[in-house]
Formats: structure tokens, sequence, C-alpha cells
């Protein structure tokens, strides 16, 4: 990732826009990253991640193959105190 201080993004934005379809660039201020300067694909590509991440789903709404495989699941021996829990 490349680092321009607030001032050079400022001075060289027409430059810098056509840089960051190849990666995106920190802006930094007093040596601190202020913010970061992405591609409209690269904005898009995050904001599709975080959505998905933020997705709440019900057992009812999973798969039943995903249900029995979780139902099945057994976690180390050294947690059998756990794996007690999940026999309940």
């Amino acid at each position: 990732m490349r680092y321009v201080s607030a001032t050079e993004f400022a001075r060289n934005f027409a430059k810098i826009q056509h840089e960051v379809h190849e990666e995106a660039i920190a802006v930094t201020s007093h040596g601190r990253t202020t913010g970061y300067f992405v591609s409209p694909e690269h904005y898009a590509e995050f904001a599709g991640l975080r959505a998905k991440a933020r997705q709440n789903l019900r057992i009812g709404e999973l798969p039943d193959d995903v249900v029995e495989a979780l139902r099945n699941t057994k976690m180390d021996a050294r947690h059998d105190e756990l794996n007690k829990l999940m026999d309940d």
C-alpha cells in the first residue's frame, strides 16, 4: 500500500485518482493514517463483504446439511465439559 501525506494528496489528486485503480492509498497527516482512498470497484467489494458480515441467520434458514453438521460437531477432548453442553 502506498502512503501519501494529505498535502500531497490534495496537490496531486488528478494523478492519484488514476493510481488508486492499482492499489489503495493511505492518506496521512502528521505521520498518522487519517483515511484511505480506494477505487470504486474496491469500495463496492468492501461494502458487499461488510453487508454479508452483518447478516444474521436463523437456524430455520440454514440448509439441513449445515444444521446436521453443527449438531455433530465436537470440540477437542480438552473441552469435554463444553461438549456435554451440546448433548443436552
